[in-house]
């Protein structure tokens, strides 16, 4: 990637390119990870509804056409980190990751944190990078269409306020 990486607001125009990215994104990272039937339930269709109802906590990295990965907030979490599968390792991940820590640094939250699927550790050794500390393991409870899903997680954290770093 040359020149500076953009973070910005998300559209609606975004969203059906945004839902496979994320689709795809999610199949790499935990499809051997996750119990069959929640990989069965995590369709284009349902991160397309989910983007579609979180798009003013989503920004986004790249072309409007065609955007490069994106970055999801909820409450105090960064909630969702993708990277399209051509962009992975230039920068685009560090960038979005950087900018939720200032979103949610701004919303008022001196720790923040975020779930990491056990066994995906390169995404782990990624968060570590970023200065993220895998603070426990706890179970997340996953709504799905299909059903409900608790899931095992790593939850990393991290704090984002200056008061909070000395």
């Amino acid at each position: 990637m040359n020149g500076v990486m953009s973070v910005r607001p998300t559209t609606e125009t975004e969203i059906d390119h945004l839902a496979r990215l994320w689709h795809e994104g999610w199949n790499d990272a935990h499809g051997d990870l996750a119990p069959a039937a929640l990989v069965q339930a995590r369709t284009i269709a349902a991160f397309r509804d989910r983007l579609a109802a979180a798009l003013d906590d989503t920004r986004v990295i790249g072309p409007a056409d065609a955007p490069l990965g994106f970055c999801m907030l909820r409450d105090d979490e960064l909630y969702q980190l993708f990277v399209a599968r051509e962009a992975r390792g230039t920068g685009v991940a560090a960038a979005l990751i950087a900018d939720g820590e200032a979103r949610l640094a701004a919303r008022g939250f001196a720790t923040v944190w975020l779930a990491c699927a056990i066994g995906n550790d390169r995404a782990a050794r990624f968060y570590e990078k970023c200065g993220w500390v895998m603070a426990r393991e706890v179970v997340n409870r996953l709504e799905t269409p299909a059903g409900v899903f608790e899931i095992a997680i790593w939850r990393y954290e991290k704090a984002v306020r200056p008061e909070q770093l000395r």
